[in-house]
């Protein structure tokens, strides 16, 4: 049990002690648990939260109904992490979301894969641009499988018109974790240039989201 640990080993006097960033997984979701079982300690529960899971970023995903199947996890539990899960996916919105300029395809990857690495489906993400490549706005186009028939470059440039933007980026994430892309990537990216050219309105990069890696189809050659 939890009480059997020395005092200054327990994760909430470690915390306190140490910050937050010293604690291991399992001993912030411990915090956020407060309490085991008669017949289980907090530590051990945490752990079998992970367990369940299997990788800390799903989590992300977690539903309360996933969360209370756990063995010793009652609704107000749940409730906790699921709070804390929320609020640290806001935190780490805002602080990407404050005029963030794309220098570079990594820039543009570092913005997108918070969000969309663990995704269970493709999206379609678009960033628009002003002229000094700062971010104005982020819209989803679209959720499903990636085809030409899906992704009209009038949706994307009539949203850019009405941005004022001056390029574009565009994004997709592969939910098998490999950013490959595929002869129907290349075709919509390419589709997308030729209109961006006409219009006025450059599309900078397309950038395919993998399992926390990404492949830029400008740096690779196919635009």
């Amino acid at each position: 049990m939890i009480r059997d640990v020395h005092i200054n080993d327990r994760p909430r006097e470690r915390l306190m002690r140490q910050g937050a960033q010293s604690l291991s997984n399992q001993e912030l979701i411990a915090i956020l648990l407060r309490t085991g079982t008669k017949q289980e300690s907090v530590l051990s529960l945490a752990n079998r939260v992970l367990t369940y899971f299997e990788q800390i970023h799903e989590l992300k995903h977690a539903t309360l109904e996933e969360i209370v199947s756990i063995k010793g996890i009652g609704e107000a539990k749940a409730v906790q992490l699921l709070a804390a899960i929320e609020l640290g996916r806001r935190l780490a919105q805002m602080q990407v979301n404050n005029r963030f300029t794309i220098r570079s395809p990594h820039d543009a990857a570092s913005f997108l894969m918070p969000e969309m690495s663990s995704l269970n489906q493709e999206h379609f993400v678009v960033l628009f641009l002003n002229t000094k490549n700062q971010i104005i706005h982020k819209q989803t186009i679209f959720i499903g499988s990636l085809n030409s028939s899906i992704v009209h470059p009038r949706e994307i440039f009539r949203e850019a018109v009405k941005r004022s933007a001056a390029s574009i980026i565009c994004a997709h994430n592969h939910p098998s974790g490999v950013p490959t892309p595929s002869p129907e990537d290349i075709d919509v990216t390419k589709r997308l240039q030729e209109a961006g050219y006409i219009i006025g309105i450059d599309l900078i990069d397309h950038i395919i989201i993998g399992d926390h890696q990404f492949i830029s189809l400008k740096e690779k050659g196919y635009m």
